[in-house]
């Protein structure tokens, strides 16, 4: 048997071994494979969850589960009584959660020129900002951003459309504002 086939031998032997555990990878049958015993979640809290979305902790939990956008009404920036009780829940979670910092990105709907869809955005994220700073969350931690119809949720030229539209969202990430 020469040399090529004896490496060919040994690395077939190799990966079916590697097939027979079905946990070689430590993820105790989780389908997301992340183990969070070392704190996978940024914070270094132990909490034995594997799935980023369960873990009141993750930005996935910030979006999925306390929600990371607000809606607006046509050509407003006055914030409703939905939008505040999801914006209560962003303050919450962003004042648990000191090690995040949050963009706001101001958005509207494809309706009017680019300028005041720009300005409505801003209007916007800045509205949205100010309520997260009066419930206690740090100025310094909030930027804003926006981006008036360039980023649009949905694309079609209905009211269902442009209501998705009309939207400020939170977006979180650890680490420093530049």
């Amino acid at each position: 048997m020469n040399k090529m086939t004896k490496v060919a031998l040994l690395i077939a032997a190799l990966g079916v071994s590697a097939c027979t555990n079905g946990d070689r990878f430590g993820t105790n049958g989780s389908a997301t494979g992340i183990d969070n015993s070392a704190g996978a979640f940024g914070n270094g809290a132990n909490t034995g969850i594997t799935d980023p979305a369960l873990n009141p902790t993750s930005p996935q939990y910030f979006s999925q589960t306390v929600g990371d956008r607000v809606l607006f009404e046509v050509d407003q920036s006055t914030l409703t009584a939905a939008g505040q009780t999801t914006l209560d829940g962003q303050a919450q979670w962003l004042l648990t959660n000191s090690d995040y910092l949050a963009v706001i990105e101001g958005h509207a709907d494809e309706q009017g020129t680019r300028e005041y869809n720009i300005a409505l955005g801003s209007r916007r994220a800045n509205s949205v900002r100010e309520y997260l700073v009066s419930k206690g969350v740090p100025s310094s931690r909030i930027r804003v951003v926006s981006f008036g119809k360039e980023r649009p949720a949905e694309i079609c030229s209905q009211e269902s459309c442009y209501a998705k539209n009309r939207r400020a969202v939170t977006v979180i990430s650890i680490g420093t504002l530049s």
